[in-house]
Formats: structure tokens, C-alpha cells, sequence
């Protein structure tokens, strides 16, 4: 296994890894939120937390020297089925390819946070 770790997404919050990559694909932890400066909250709504989110995500991706255009498929995480459209508009800008989805609602994430979203890229 491969390690990727960089520090201009957020730092691990417990005892994981931002991604790993084996059998030719990366496996990145749900992404969130989260400054890579400060750990603090980027924004208070569901679109401004996934646009962070998604920064952060192509930050991982970056580390790995993949594109959105590699992902596979991704598993997102939100707090509130009502913001589901809201968060798909930021979500159709990064991830054009459409790769495959699912999206669940859950009852919290951490730090109070409305989303998250884990990815898996096939590595060329």
C-alpha cells in the first residue's frame, strides 16, 4: 500500500489516513469541511461547506497525481436530505464525470458539520 498524505487538505482527526492507494486504485477518508490551516469549519451553509469539501477532495487527488476525472465512484454523507439539491449543485461542478454515487442522510457528522464525502480513483 501506498500512503498519501499532504498538507493542504486536512489532517487525519484520529487514527487514519487522508487515502490509500492498492490493487491500482486510491481510497481516500471522507473528506470534509475541514481548513488545512486551522482544522476550523470552512462556512456555515450546506453549499459553502461542500465547495470546501471539494477543494479538498482535489487537493487528495492532486497528492496522488489524479484528476476529479479519475473518481470512480464516491459515497457522500449529509445531515439533511432538504440541502440534497443544494449540495448536488456544488457536487455537479467538480465531479462532471459522474462517477458512481450513493448519498445518505445521517443524523450528525463530526464538529457539527452538514457533509462529507469519501472517494475511490482508479490510478493509472
Amino acid at each position: 500500500m501506498k500512503y498519501t498524505s499532504t498538507d493542504k487538505a486536512p489532517a487525519a482527526i484520529g487514527p487514519y489516513s487522508q487515502a490509500v492507494t492498492a490493487g491500482g486504485f486510491l481510497f481516500a477518508s471522507g473528506q470534509t469541511p475541514f481548513s488545512p490551516e486551522t482544522g476550523e469549519t470552512i462556512g456555515t451553509t450546506i453549499s459553502e461547506q461542500a465547495e470546501q469539501t471539494c477543494k479538498n477532495i482535489g487537493e487528495i487527488l492532486k497528492a496522488s497525481g489524479l484528476t476529479f476525472e479519475d473518481v470512480v465512484k464516491t459515497t457522500c454523507f449529509i445531515t439533511d436530505m432538504a440541502d440534497f439539491g443544494a449540495f448536488n449543485e456544488v457536487y455537479a461542478k467538480y465531479f462532471v464525470s459522474k462517477p458512481a454515487r450513493s448519498c445518505v442522510a445521517v443524523k450528525e457528522l463530526p464538529k457539527g458539520i452538514l457533509c462529507e464525502v469519501e472517494i475511490i480513483a482508479e490510478v493509472k
